[in-house]
């Protein structure tokens, strides 16, 4: 019981912690202390903030393999929802923000803007992970559910692109997103994966 206690309090500690940057930005809006286009604050900061989600998600099974701890396998499903949380609310600023809810204005802003179709293509691959992250899509697709979710590597490569192409000005914050990307999918490769216990044990000689 004691245990069970424990694991809820750190899922509600996990939802509480990604939930504080949306309560932070909108609180920033509202309090005029978010420059001059609080609009477009809102929607850089949320897409920024789903991207950390993303890479906390991926981050969390080379963690484990390091740590043996099951926390972190336990706030997998949960993290990548938060991506897709956060996703889907940039794409609703964009709307409200950018767009004003006129959407006769799309269609020349993909043409102007070609990174917003890369983004709009990462969300549609995100919303196919999240509605198949439950146990009932995992019994029906089997052997096809593991294939299915490593297209968040994919994802996050679209994601890192529209980042890219959509703030060209700031290369240095992109490349250390990047350069973290980098490290996080390393791990998945199988020789770095297979090393990943080999370390542990060196660490904690266990």
């Amino acid at each position: 019981m004691a245990a069970q206690r424990k694991w809820q309090l750190w899922r509600v500690g996990v939802f509480l912690a990604a939930l504080a940057p949306l309560l932070l930005w909108s609180w920033q809006v509202a309090s005029n202390t978010a420059g001059p286009e609080p609009g477009r604050y809102l929607l850089l900061n949320i897409g920024l903030g789903g991207l950390w989600m993303l890479l906390l998600t991926l981050s969390l099974t080379p963690l484990t393999k390091l740590t043996r701890w099951k926390g972190f396998a336990l706030i997998r499903r949960q993290l990548g929802l938060w991506t897709l949380a956060y996703a889907c609310l940039h794409v609703l600023s964009y709307a409200l923000f950018i767009l004003g809810l006129d959407w006769a204005m799309l269609g020349s802003e993909l043409i102007e803007r070609p990174y917003i179709l890369v983004g709009l293509l990462a969300l549609i691959g995100l919303v196919a992970l999240g509605a198949t992250s439950n146990r009932w899509s995992m019994r029906k697709l089997g052997k096809r559910w593991k294939p299915l979710h490593k297209l968040a590597y994919p994802i996050l490569g679209l994601i890192l692109l529209h980042f890219f192409w959509g703030v060209r000005a700031d290369l240095g914050e992109w490349t250390l997103y990047a350069t973290v990307s980098a490290l996080i999918m390393a791990t998945r490769l199988p020789p770095v994966a297979r090393s990943l216990p080999r370390v542990r044990q060196r660490l904690t000689g266990v």
